[in-house]
């Protein structure tokens, strides 16, 4: 039986990220659907960005930016934080990377919800925070649960991008991903069945939770 720690740091890694941008999705999709400047085609298309951009591209610039040997790397390093090959590296990595498929489905399901639930909850004395957290973002859960799910799974087959921050160290960085592919490389395929069969299970659940999502909402 192959050592399931890949596994784990999978899941920690898709958990915390999902939960991360979970806190930080919500305000940055409802200010996006409210505001009505020309920059914001700028903005969203930055927010975009790691859906096209290569994966090794991205965690590239960000080793160069936390790399000791520049500005901000040094910075961190005084403070004592130390982001390349850790796995506070690669969830941050990963918040980056992940930002869009979790953005994206709370900001149009936003930009659609009707303007009279607003009105109504104006007449009945509410405020605008109040009526966003009571009324709008309850109207709106199954897209922070689509959010969610899509976060989590594109965190879970993540490969190039914690490659490039984490490198491939055991215990600390090494994802299922990673695994697949160092046994792979060791011609170590019953382990690498392991791993890929159990990231199998878990994308068919993933699958089958979005679809239940899009029938409920339907």
């Amino acid at each position: 039986m192959p050592d399931l720690t890949p596994i784990y740091l999978s899941l920690k890694l898709a958990f915390w990220t999902s939960l991360i941008l979970l806190i930080l999705g919500v305000p940055v999709a409802f200010l996006l659907s409210e505001w009505k400047s020309k920059l914001k085609i700028f903005v969203e298309s930055l927010i975009s960005l790691p859906i096209i951009l290569p994966p090794s591209v991205i965690g590239f610039y960000l080793l160069i930016m936390f790399s000791p040997e520049n500005g901000f790397g040094s910075f961190l390093q005084d403070l004592g934080i130390k982001l390349p090959f850790t796995f506070s590296g690669i969830l941050f990595a990963s918040v980056i990377y992940s930002f869009p498929f979790m953005v994206q489905p709370i900001q149009k399901s936003f930009e659609n919800t009707p303007k009279r639930f607003w009105d109504i909850s104006y007449t009945l004395g509410k405020t605008k925070f109040q009526t966003l957290l009571h009324v709008i973002i309850p109207n709106i859960k199954y897209a922070l649960i689509t959010g969610l799910i899509l976060t989590f799974a594109h965190t879970m087959g993540e490969f190039g991008v914690i490659l490039m921050i984490g490198g491939n160290i055991p215990g600390e960085t090494k994802v299922a991903s990673l695994a697949i592919y160092s046994d792979l490389e060791a011609l170590n395929y019953q382990a690498a069945h392991v791993y890929s069969l159990i990231l199998l299970g878990i994308s068919i659940l993933i699958i089958a939770s979005v679809n239940f999502i899009n029938h409920k909402r339907d």
